[in-house]
């Protein structure tokens, strides 16, 4: 079946499916938040405690991705999983209390990390089988896409007067849109098994766990002011007028990121770029909560948009390169490792609010996570 694969129509088809499962699914709650706590309202601890539910599931369908054997095919999981995440995300509207938003997250987390998991091994296996592997992370541009789609529907409908339960209704049928979308354009069909290599050499020791710690504290460095950068603009009356700006800016910022960050590890190598990019992010971090600027806040969501989703592309890229064999089970360990760092982040942060009224501890705390994730990874890049 590999004749039939059209190269760049899989990865628009990856890219759609990564958009419609994070980049909306995922990531939606970022700019919808802020209505949120008002109209229900919620407190920052109990936001906190909704996106980490949404990160906890995330981290068990990774775990449960490990499993070296999956009955049905990659793509029927792929879009079922899909699916359900469009399912979770327009029922959110459905939500009269904080335990059916808790489960509703949880699901669409284990939805998303699926759809995640599996467009990636698809798109990489399908390129592999006809050579072309310069293609190879392109559909992770989906994140970005989806990030400022969901910011347009979160302005959009605050524009027209609607409430949180509008966008996300709106959400999820736009999600739907992608949905039909990759049913199109990620055909089904056989792709190449790996070579056959020995269980315990599927993945090389000395090499993968560094990279594994360094991805956990990554996932919990980005997640604070990925989950509530637009709240911290909104607690500030200067800053409330560039609200429906700043997400947009981030997921803007990381649609060519994956271009830019690809392109210097080639030339530089994977880890010192991994590195590189989790120091400029730790910078983004701090600017935005240690400058009441708009400035600033702009600057730190150009800098989390256009280093996450690299960073992300960068260390599953170095899974791969550290992997003999079929590198599924890396990339779900590499995936189960950031998710636990990301389920952690933002109840944390949420109770930290709480405790201090505002979020500049905890995003000094994410900011050098990212700084241990970047000397881990400068140090490895030397031996790897």
């Amino acid at each position: 079946m590999t004749q039939s694969v059209r190269p760049r129509l899989l990865v628009a088809g990856g890219a759609i499916a990564i958009a419609s499962a994070v980049g909306i699914g995922r990531f939606i709650y970022t700019p919808i938040l802020p209505a949120m706590i008002q109209g229900l309202p919620l407190t920052e601890s109990e936001a906190g405690l909704i996106a980490s539910a949404n990160y906890i599931g995330y981290l068990m369908a990774a775990l449960a991705a490990t499993s070296p054997r999956m009955p049905g095919g990659q793509r029927a999981w792929m879009l079922t999983s899909l699916a359900l995440s469009v399912v979770t995300t327009g029922l959110i509207f459905t939500a009269q209390s904080l335990v059916t938003l808790l489960l509703l997250r949880f699901v669409g987390g284990a939805a998303s990390a699926f759809v995640f998991l599996l467009t990636a091994v698809i798109v990489m296996e399908r390129l592999i089988s006809v050579r072309r592997e310069d293609l190879a992370g392109m559909h992770f541009v989906g994140i970005g896409i989806g990030i400022s789609a969901s910011a347009l529907v979160a302005w959009g409908i605050d524009s027209l007067g609607g409430d949180w339960r509008m966008m996300w209704l709106v959400g999820g049928v736009v999600s739907l849109a992608g949905f039909l979308a990759v049913a199109v354009t990620v055909p089904a069909g056989s792709t190449p098994g790996y070579p056959t290599a020995p269980t315990t050499r599927s993945i090389r020791p000395l090499g993968i766990w560094p990279l594994v710690a360094a991805y956990a504290l990554f996932g919990f460095g980005y997640v604070i002011t990925a989950t509530f950068i637009v709240a911290i603009v909104r607690e500030s009356p200067d800053l409330r007028p560039i609200e429906p700006f700043i997400w947009l800016v981030v997921g803007l910022a990381a649609i060519p990121s994956i271009a830019f960050w690809s392109g210097l590890s080639r030339r530089y190598g994977v880890l010192r770029v991994f590195a590189a990019a989790c120091i400029v992010e730790a910078i983004g971090v701090v600017l935005s909560v240690a400058f009441q600027s708009a400035t600033a806040m702009f600057l730190a969501a150009a800098s989390l948009g256009g280093t996450f989703v690299g960073i992300t592309a960068l260390g599953l890229t170095a899974a791969h390169k550290l992997t003999l064999g079929d590198p599924r089970r890396a990339v779900a360990l590499m995936t189960a490792a950031f998710g636990l760092g990301q389920a952690v982040g933002p109840a944390a942060a949420g109770y930290g609010f709480d405790l201090t009224g505002s979020f500049f501890i905890p995003s000094l705390t994410a900011a050098a996570a990212l700084c241990i994730a970047a000397a881990i990874a400068g140090r490895l890049s030397l031996r790897a």
